[in-house]
């Protein structure tokens, strides 16, 4: 079976500062990987590759089995509408009202009437817990766990094949996160979408990942499912979900 998204040898520097060092993944259409790492092991750039937002130096990046590295800019543009994207703190656009920010993708990338799109967007809303009377507020007129609410009914209004969950939990509460949780398996589900998924929130990983792989130094050094994670025989995975200072990590920092 041809693997939904695969990375390849993905490599990317930044002068002498190697981020990516050869990174391999795979993930299965409609299955959850979690990359956990510690800041600066490269998650934000493996997806910013994937995304095209960055070019990777070498290495192969397939969607569906078509190579994206070399796409001309009309495919790549195709390609786009087939992700969603839930960002590392919302990234709600301040001028826009909650509805028009859930619609932004609808409207801007597949060229909708707002008309048509408003009661989508009011869908999206219901379906992740929020009033319609929310609809009309701005973003800087909700709560932290409202934003991120209203941030996960944008990234899946489009009805997107792959989703991305950039840090989905950070700056909430343990009871909103675990809420957030809860609304991105319901909405992965819902669309029979494939996630790709960056945290350092081990609850979080373990609760939305069927797999979970952990990234560091660039290289993927460790890969499995979900339940085996407390069982990896893996020095630094050990280190890094339990959250002990001493440990490989420590003394190579």
């Amino acid at each position: 079976m041809t693997a939904k998204l695969a990375l390849s040898g993905v490599c990317k520097a930044f002068g002498d500062n190697k981020v990516l060092n050869g990174v391999d993944i795979e993930i299965e259409k409609g299955k959850s990987l979690v990359v956990i790492g510690g800041s600066g092991t490269g998650k934000s750039v493996m997806i910013k590759s994937v995304l095209g937002l960055l070019r990777p130096d070498s290495g192969s990046i397939k969607v569906d089995g078509a190579e994206t590295t070399t796409m001309d800019s009309s495919a790549r543009d195709a390609l786009m509408k087939k992700f969603g994207m839930l960002f590392q703190g919302g990234a709600l656009f301040d001028s826009m009202s909650v509805w028009e920010n859930v619609a932004f993708g609808l409207v801007q990338g597949q060229a909708m009437g707002r008309k048509e799109a408003k009661p989508i967007a009011m869908e999206r809303l219901r379906a992740v817990g929020l009033p319609a009377r929310v609809a009309d507020l701005y973003p800087a007129e909700l709560s932290g766990g409202m934003q991120k609410r209203v941030a996960l009914a944008r990234a899946v209004a489009t009805r997107p094949e792959i989703i991305f969950f950039d840090e989905p939990t950070t700056g909430l509460d343990p009871i909103m996160a675990d809420v957030i949780n809860d609304l991105i398996i319901a909405a992965s589900k819902d669309l029979g979408a494939t996630t790709l998924s960056i945290t350092h929130d081990m609850a979080s990983a373990r609760k939305i990942a069927d797999n979970i792989a952990m990234i560091y130094k660039g290289k993927i050094i460790w890969h499995g499912a979900a339940g085996d994670i407390d069982n990896s025989g893996n020095p630094y995975v050990d280190q890094f979900i339990r959250g002990q200072a001493a440990g490989p990590i420590k003394m190579e920092t």
